[in-house]
């Protein structure tokens, strides 16, 4: 955990005991009807991902939205090292609510890839799509993701989404990722600093578009960069995980000369699976409700739609974002 997000995890811990008979903590589900209204003051931390990231800008968004709604629901976010980490302080509970890509959250309800055993979360619904970027310096002399043997390559912060993604890409291609290549295991903003000064070859980031670090490494070095296709390591990468899919970076996201074809995975929001269906309810309402200012954050907020919510498995809905979505009319 970050320093930033550890104080925050502090701050809120302290929040939780200190307001005397207050309900500040979220309650467990008591079963019963849901009504969607939260009775008491109830403190929500959101778990999101690196400060340059679009999880990072969408999530304090989201949280401050919580608190616009008028209701008895408040949050805060924090930066953290995102989807596996997120999950794993989510069932710990030092945060209330998780963003995570879906591969990731599929290896925790099964008990699979990064996880021991399954994790008691559930979603409030699918959120947008996260694109795998694969960015190489021109002078490391890389064309594809085999070409990485020897280089220095951050493959994203421990414990994160972009990291398992990155492994798995890496041995798709035939690389044992603890050997053939110099791992660099760094935030994204490091990352970034490291690309303009060259002492990192390559980088994998999984995010929403625009994602703002990539976004600041294109325009300042946009000259000495360039983007690889890794869509040939996508039938490897489906023998893995379903959801991954083919999709393709608008050359105008980044004011790039052309589109590049990549690989993409959706997101979800997590909570666990006990949380108070009414606390549940709420928050997904807010979700859609106030989509509009999410998207004033990051434009990733246009991908959060009614239609796509409910695709969220192998992660089973949480019964209050069911109540929420059959409200709003989220189709079935």
């Amino acid at each position: 955990m970050t320093a930033a997000a550890a104080g925050l995890a502090l701050a809120l811990a302290g929040a939780l005991t200190a307001c005397g008979g207050r309900q500040d903590a979220a309650s467990t589900d008591a079963g019963g009807e849901v009504t969607c209204d939260v009775a008491n003051e109830t403190r929500i931390g959101i778990a999101t991902g690196n400060a340059t990231g679009v999880y990072f800008a969408l999530g304090n968004a989201y949280a401050e939205q919580i608190g616009a709604a008028g209701g008895k629901v408040k949050a805060t976010a924090a930066e953290t090292g995102a989807s596996v980490q997120n999950i794993q302080q989510l069932v710990a509970g030092t945060y209330g609510v998780a963003f995570s890509l879906a591969d990731t959250a599929a290896d925790a309800v099964n008990g699979t890839g990064s996880f021991d055993s399954k994790q008691p979360i559930a979603a409030l619904a699918r959120i947008h799509t996260n694109y795998t970027q694969v960015i190489v310096r021109k002078a490391a002399g890389i064309k594809d993701v085999a070409g990485m043997k020897g280089k220095r390559v951050s493959t994203g912060s421990p414990k994160s989404g972009t990291e398992v993604i990155a492994n798995r890409l890496l041995t798709a291609a035939g690389l044992d990722p603890a050997r053939d290549i110099s791992a660099q295991k760094l935030d994204l903003t490091k990352t970034v600093d490291g690309m303009k000064e060259g002492s990192i070859d390559a980088l994998f980031w999984s995010g929403g578009l625009p994602t703002p670090g990539v976004t600041d490494l294109l325009t300042t070095s946009g000259a000495q960069v360039e983007f690889l296709d890794i869509t040939p390591l996508l039938p490897a990468m489906q023998k893995i995980n379903e959801v991954y899919e083919e999709g393709t970076i608008p050359a105008a996201t980044y004011k790039l000369a052309a589109d590049t074809k990549t690989i993409v995975v959706p997101n979800v929001l997590l909570v666990k699976d006990d949380l108070d269906a009414n606390v549940a309810c709420t928050l997904t309402k807010t979700l859609f409700d106030r989509k509009p200012q999410l998207e004033q954050a990051n434009a990733a907020a246009k991908e959060i739609t009614l239609e796509q919510a409910r695709n969220t498995d192998p992660v089973p809905l949480h019964r209050g974002s069911e109540k929420a979505l059959d409200d709003l009319g989220a189709p079935k």
